[in-house]
């Protein structure tokens, strides 16, 4: 979910939220001294405030590993139509432990395995609402002569709608058949049609024009009072004959419509379905068709009303008679304009509702309308559980505790969060503590809970809980916050900012960058306060603080004042030095800053982007790219940046023409990098190695700073290494080390190694630890070059320096099996799969678990991993041998 969805006692607690002009006025020497021995408490209080986390809308599963499994079992079990709901609820799973990717996998495997037209067109929709802001990309794929309309359009004609013709034999002949033809009478004038070809249309106008009605010996019949206008019957006179509609104006095709339901025309109406359909272009047209659609049973209509309806999402929900049309439909007409995929669609019209405001009215009227399509328990606990989060946000306590009782008596756990969370606004806050404690009791304990109950104790008890909360998901960042304000309430300001230091070292929340900026505020660091106001509006340009209330921006102009400026010469020399200390967050803002001033935006954005996607922030860095490109000074260089938005959007052959485009205009340093590193990753053929090779050596020949020259270095060492020319991958290293490219230690360390020289490996590795400020993957390196003791001091360094590294865990759990401690081994690993959803530690527990000879627990993690990736080779092979062994 794109927006914020606080708390909604945090935001009853933090009325008394400060005015920022009061601490942080422009001129100097204005500031209060925070940090003054005058500094109390109260004062730091008044502005470090930690929002209580917030009950998310998600579904959260006990065990996430088995209700995986479960859902992969029942796909392989299931007819191919009948997956795209099971994959609607991996999506769901994987949005509640924050896996972003794979969420997208699961969203688009829905899409390709649709069994209905009306699956497409919900889960096609879905993915073109998650790809907002990506139509640049379409229009340089276009400049390559590649269609990027992956999610176009559907054509709802395919959609099989059954039509009865007329049964003759149930209807007895009585007719005169000596009248061939039949003269209707509307108004003044006379149709003549066909007789029989009138009475094929419907079993009721067979039955009017050959059974025992007055009608079948008549040979005019006056038609002047059944709303059909003459041109309207000639059109159907012609029908009767061709069994086909020419252009015909909209409003009598309507007319048509009307009349075919009214007489039981279903080949007449079909055929004014789909030609209605083929006429939606507009939202306006579909709003109005709509209506009609739904009241004359037309699918094929409403859902080509549908899919105009949801190509403009979010737009779309502004219109409040689009909104109507949604919030309004019972069973049956759900039916009619979605078939049977009216979960689907109401879990995407409720996700851009929460997204636009999850307080509004229809954010509301969708999630009912989610919990009346619901039809499984797992659909319905999940419905349940997002009103009852709205409900909560929306003050309407009773109402959203009916709600949250209801999903946690579906089994879904979590929702006894937010009866917690309800009952200690009500004042039952020991309540809410044994609700929590009950919960720990009885199942196997996950760090939410923790977290949850130690909002509802104080002291010593709390921090035990959130010490606790973080030992089994360290993800969770209310507990490093809380701890980091706590201290600073006790002034002990170096241990909060340790504290608070210890979760952006590997997630860079945005939350955790504001409570540090009032940190540096508190004790007047001014320069490392505009450094993270910086980098906060890097990764999110309308970034606000103070639960909302004053834009970032505003608080970076005060804070400015109070920071010497750089030269432009300044502002290289501090890029250059944060850079080469791997000083990310640093390099962001003095980018920023570098932007601000002027000069070569294009470069800066394009150096931007780089640091962003270190800092795994692919949104951010996709818009600076964009940025770069707009900016750019030269053709040559725009092309550059092109193909690298096409690269890092999957689309290689067409970033590698791309360079291929800009070296033809100029021979430049960027251009030669991108075709290098593009064919690298593109080819896997061993001989483009000589390639990449002498496309690195022209880069270097060309004039650039050092920061990328080092990479460049960096780079061809790598690639020499691959080749087996050591020595001249050494000299490319050293030479990156020259210009201070600190990252180049570790692939020296890899020479070193493959001479079987691992203890100046194990050295090289040594001196990037003590360079980098961002070193966990240098101890993961470094514990490669020495004995099993060293080893595993620098393993559980790296988990105590980026807890999301999974290597660790398995070199952990693999020593634990070889010294035949299988149940620890299997718990090490066990302890990060909890908060992480990760193919190789899933798989490695399902081998222990098979060594060990649990078949059904292998089963289980076998399955778990392969809705993680389908289509990996030894997982697939170990789950068929696992597979086999079931009882």
């Amino acid at each position: 979910m794109r927006t914020f969805f606080p708390s909604d006692s945090c935001k009853e607690s933090q009325l008394n939220a400060i005015n920022p002009q009061s601490w942080l006025q422009v001129e100097r020497g204005k500031l209060s001294k925070l940090s003054s021995s005058h500094t109390n408490s109260s004062s730091i209080e008044s502005f470090i405030k930690v929002p209580e986390p917030p009950i998310l809308p998600f579904f959260k599963p006990i065990d996430y590993v088995e209700v995986l499994a479960q859902i992969h079992e029942e796909m392989e079990s299931c007819s191919p139509q009948e997956r795209s709901p099971l994959y609607l609820l991996q999506f769901q799973i994987f949005r509640g432990l924050g896996e972003t990717k794979l969420m997208q996998r699961s969203l688009r495997s829905a899409w390709q395995r649709a069994g209905t037209v009306h699956e497409k067109l919900v889960f096609g929709a879905w993915l073109m609402y998650e790809k907002q802001g990506e139509e640049l990309i379409a229009d340089l794929l276009a400049t390559c002569n590649k269609c990027a309309q992956e999610f176009g359009p559907v054509d709802v004609s395919q959609l099989q709608v059954e039509v009865n013709g007329c049964s003759k034999e149930t209807i007895v002949m009585n007719g005169d058949k000596s009248l061939k033809n039949v003269n209707f009478k509307i108004g003044d004038e006379i149709i003549v049609c066909d007789r029989q070809k009138i009475a094929s249309l419907s079993a009721p106008f067979h039955a009017m024009l050959n059974g025992y009605f007055t009608e079948s010996s008549s040979q005019d019949i006056d038609l002047s009072e059944n709303n059909i206008s003459p041109l309207g019957m000639r059109t159907i006179c012609e029908f009767s004959i061709t069994g086909s509609l020419s252009e015909v104006h909209p409003d009598l095709l309507l007319e048509i419509l009307i009349f075919s339901n009214k007489f039981c025309c279903e080949r007449l109406k079909d055929a004014c379905d789909r030609k209605l359909a083929s006429l939606v272009c507009t939202q306006d047209d579909a709003v109005e068709f709509m209506e009609y659609a739904i009241e004359q049973n037309s699918p094929v209509l409403a859902a080509s009303c549908l899919q105009v309806f949801l190509h403009e999402l979010p737009d779309s929900l502004n219109d409040e008679l689009v909104v109507e049309i949604f919030s309004h439909a019972d069973r049956q007409q759900r039916s009619i304009m979605v078939g049977q995929a009216s979960f689907s669609l109401y879990c995407l019209l409720s996700e851009v509702a929460m997204n636009l405001d999850p307080r509004s009215d229809k954010t509301v009227c969708f999630l009912e309308q989610l919990i009346e399509s619901a039809e499984t328990d797992r659909e319905k606990l999940l419905a349940f559980h997002q009103l009852g989060c709205v409900r909560l946000l929306r003050k309407e306590y009773d109402e959203a505790e009916g709600l949250f009782e209801k999903a946690v008596s579906l089994g879904h756990v979590y929702s006894i969060a937010g009866l917690a969370r309800l009952g200690y606004i009500k004042g039952h806050k020991l309540c809410s503590y044994e609700k929590l404690s009950s919960v720990i009791s009885s199942v196997n304990p996950l760090g939410w809970m923790y977290q949850e109950r130690s909002l509802y104790c104080e002291g010593d008890k709390r921090s035990e809980d959130l010490e606790k909360a973080t030992e089994l998901d360290p993800t969770l960042t209310y507990p490093y916050m809380y701890r980091a304000a706590s201290l600073m309430m006790k002034q002990n300001v170096q241990a909060a900012l340790a504290e608070i230091n210890r979760v952006l070292g590997f997630k860079l929340a945005l939350e955790c960058m504001e409570l540090r900026f009032c940190l540096y505020l508190a004790i007047e660091d001014y320069k490392a306060a505009i450094r993270d106001v910086q980098a906060i509006l890097t990764l999110s340009p309308d970034y606000r603080m103070f639960e909302g209330r004053v834009a970032a921006s505003h608080l970076r102009t005060l804070v400015r004042e109070h920071v010497g400026s750089w030269t432009t010469a300044d502002c290289w020399m501090q890029l250059y030095d944060r850079w080469s200390s791997v000083d990310d967050i640093g390099s962001l803002s003095v980018i920023y800053q570098m932007l601000e001033s002027g000069g070569a935006k294009g470069v800066l954005y394009f150096r931007q982007s780089l640091l962003l996607l270190r800092l795994n922030c692919p949104d951010a860095a996709m818009r600076s790219l964009e940025l770069a490109r707009r900016h750019a000074s030269s053709e040559h260089e725009r092309l550059v940046y092109e193909g690298w938005i096409l690269y890092d959007t999957g689309h290689c052959e067409e970033g590698l023409r791309k360079a291929e485009e800009s070296i033809q205009i100029s021979r430049s340093f960027e251009a030669f990098f991108l075709k290098a590193y593009a064919l690298a990753d593109s080819s896997l053929d061993s001989s483009c190695s000589s390639t990449v090779i002498s496309l690195l050596e022209n880069a270097l020949k060309c004039p650039s700073d050092n920061l990328r020259k080092g990479q460049a270095l960096n780079n061809l060492g790598s690639v020499l290494v691959d080749c087996g020319k050591l020595d001249s991958a050494a000299d490319c290293y050293i030479n990156a080390l020259k210009i201070r490219h600190t990252r180049a230690h570790q692939g020296l360390a890899r020479v070193h190694f493959l001479k079987n020289d691992k203890a100046t490996a194990y050295v090289e590795m040594t001196k990037l630890i003590e360079k980098a400020k961002n070193n966990a993957s240098a101890y993961e390196k470094r514990s490669e070059y020495c004995d099993r003791d060293l080893t595993k001091a620098d393993l559980e360094m790296v988990t105590r320096i980026d807890p999301l590294r999974v290597y660790p865990y398995r070199y952990r759990a693999a020593v634990l099996m070889d010294s035949r401690k299988e149940e620890e081994a299997i718990a090490e690993l066990s302890r990060a799969i909890a908060f992480k959803a990760d193919l190789h530690l899933l798989h490695l527990r399902a081998a222990f678990h098979e060594h060990v000879g649990d078949v059904l627990a292998a089963l289980r993690d076998c399955r778990a991993a392969l809705s993680v990736d389908p289509n990996h080779q030894e997982m697939l092979e170990l789950h068929s041998r696992v597979n086999s062994h079931e009882p």
